[in-house]
């Protein structure tokens, strides 16, 4: 989430704090706990909530998924107990917090480039291509170099319209760390981050945004969350990655990204972006919940802690058929190992 200015800033945190109150328990015993960001995991994020909410019966949760930039800043206000988020918060925000917080991974994902062709041929790209693509080089699908990476295939003349997310996202982030990694012209133009400057394209705000363009405009693609893409019907395309091997998004290849990480504490906010297991999907990422080391409400954190902890043993067996990927058990004791630290 992008916020123009301090005005902007004061109005929206009010209007956010506003909508909390109102959320409140009014009266019951069970505490609420509050959260915001990102988009990316919320499908595994709601049945969570959900199903803990059943299994426990002494809590509640509302979440409200407006993007990891969003989340970020109402943590740091502390008018949520807890932030999601797809990309890790920058040391000059970190420090302007009220408290130390900590990155704990919960599951990995991976960014599909889901397109509209006529009869949804399945389609291959390489890395540069896909730069190229939105570098806004690439501008008709009967392009020589897409049809020479798709032989079988006969691609239209169509213009070929680039989709972006125009809000805060860790959905961009995950999608430019990737090309930050595979194209220096990329890294040197625009960068990664959860909001950039794209050379090319039309905005749309959120996965679901995203995805409604690419269904109405023929000849788009664009880039979203694998769940978004599946609920979406969209085809989505096969990205050669670091090995050579053309592969598609699922549960299975995004856990080949994670396969090689070997982490110690203070290491979770890492990249698994173009991974180099030859199964990996390239366009993978982590997605963290952002808690403070010592929050202020002692009841609540008891709650959201017990909370991470079930999400980071029984829950993870809810993320396959979600279409994310569980974290590996070695990372996984080792996140659990992390958590008694918070006070």
């Amino acid at each position: 989430m992008k916020i123009p200015g301090p005005w902007s800033l004061f109005l929206f945190l009010s209007l956010l704090l506003a909508w909390f109150a109102l959320a409140l328990p009014g009266g019951e015993s069970k505490p609420l706990i509050n959260g915001a960001g990102a988009s990316f995991p919320y499908p595994l994020y709601a049945r969570w909530f959900a199903t803990y909410e059943r299994l426990d019966g002494t809590v509640r949760f509302n979440y409200q998924a407006i993007g990891s930039g969003g989340g970020q800043q109402l943590l740091l206000h502390q008018i949520v107990d807890f932030g999601a988020s797809d990309s890790p918060m920058r040391p000059s925000l970190l420090q302007t917090a009220p408290g130390k917080i900590l990155h704990i991974p919960m599951i990995a994902g991976a960014d599909a480039l889901a397109y509209n062709l006529p009869g949804s041929p399945p389609l291959r790209l390489t890395p540069d291509v896909v730069a190229d693509i939105f570098l806004g080089r690439i501008q008709n699908w009967n392009d020589s170099r897409l049809a020479e990476i798709n032989p079988g295939i006969t691609l239209p003349s169509l213009p070929l319209v680039v989709v972006h997310r125009s809000d805060g996202s860790g959905t961009t982030y995950i999608f430019t760390d990737y090309l930050s990694k595979i194209s220096r012209e990329w890294s040197g133009i625009v960068g990664r981050g959860t909001a950039v400057r794209w050379p090319s394209g039309i905005g749309a705000k959120g996965n679901e945004g995203v995805a409604g363009q690419i269904r109405s405009l023929p000849g788009a693609i664009g880039y979203l969350e694998l769940a978004f893409a599946f609920q979406n019907r969209l085809p989505f395309a096969a990205v050669q990655n670091r090995a050579g091997n053309y592969v598609l998004p699922s549960p299975e290849s995004i856990a080949q990204a994670l396969a090689p990480t070997s982490l110690t504490p203070g290491d979770f906010p890492i990249s698994i972006a173009d991974a180099e297991n030859t199964g990996a999907y390239p366009i993978a990422g982590l997605t963290w919940l952002l808690l403070y080391e010592k929050p202020s409400n002692r009841q609540k954190a008891e709650k959201l802690l017990s909370f991470v902890r079930w999400c980071l043993t029984d829950g993870q067996a809810l993320a396959s058929s979600l279409d994310y990927a569980p974290l590996p058990p070695r990372l996984r004791e080792r996140v659990l190992a992390s958590l008694p630290e918070i006070r």
